[in-house]
């Protein structure tokens, strides 16, 4: 009788990948800079980031990198100092090619993409997220303006790659990459809303302010 071994199992890590840019006065929040001033909005921005990466890179049950742009910027000072979250580049082309290109670098395993300007999200609204993943190919987090905050995809057993043709920064975004999984198994986490303009910043007022006037880390936990 052959002795037949057992198939070795591999370990699939759950990762999650944050977006950012490179936290520097004038090339973040240019919207939310014209109604609320550019120091506002830096602050907001960086406040949030690295409050992000506090939160979600110090979880145990996944993997987090701080995917970054510009590519050159990856190696900069002003990054937060997370010794558990390596920092990768975002790549070139548009919000939809640098998304595929980080699905497509990752390990085996589902992965999960979110923003860096979502104050109100929590380890427990990815931990879904990749609950959700364990029976859909795909999963979004909805935001209110018609786009999304998350995106995941399970990448197994096939690579998908709904992305092309989507109207960036329009109500239409999350309806036109969900048309590009027709015949796949699409889920939804919770709806949350990144910040973006004064209306936004109005609408998520107490936490937006709380990072932005915060200024003694434990204050921002």
């Amino acid at each position: 009788m052959a002795n037949w071994a057992r198939p070795r199992r591999i370990a699939c890590t759950p990762r999650l990948v944050v977006m950012a840019k490179a936290p520097i006065a004038g090339s973040v929040k240019s919207r939310l800079a014209r109604d609320i001033g550019e120091a506002a909005a830096l602050r907001f921005y960086r406040a949030t980031l690295f409050r992000t990466l506090r939160s979600l890179g110090a979880d145990p049950r996944w993997r987090t990198y701080l995917a970054v742009t510009p590519d050159t910027a990856r190696t900069a000072a002003y990054w937060p100092p997370p010794a558990n979250v390596a920092r990768i580049a975002q790549g070139a082309g548009d919000l939809g090619a640098r998304m595929q290109t980080l699905f497509d670098s990752m390990p085996p395993g589902p992965v999960v993409i979110v923003g860096s300007d979502i104050p109100a999200i929590r380890p427990a609204h990815i931990a879904r997220a990749f609950a959700l993943l364990g029976r859909a190919d795909a999963v979004f987090g909805p935001a209110k303006d018609g786009g999304f905050w998350l995106v995941g995809l399970k990448r197994s057993p096939a690579r998908l790659a709904p992305f092309a043709h989507v109207p960036w920064s329009t109500d239409a975004a999350l309806a036109a990459t969900a048309a590009n999984l027709r015949g796949k198994k699409v889920a939804y986490a919770h709806a949350l809303s990144d910040i973006d303009n004064a209306d936004s910043y109005r609408r998520e007022r107490a936490a937006a302010m709380r990072l932005v006037t915060c200024r003694v880390q434990r204050a921002c936990r």
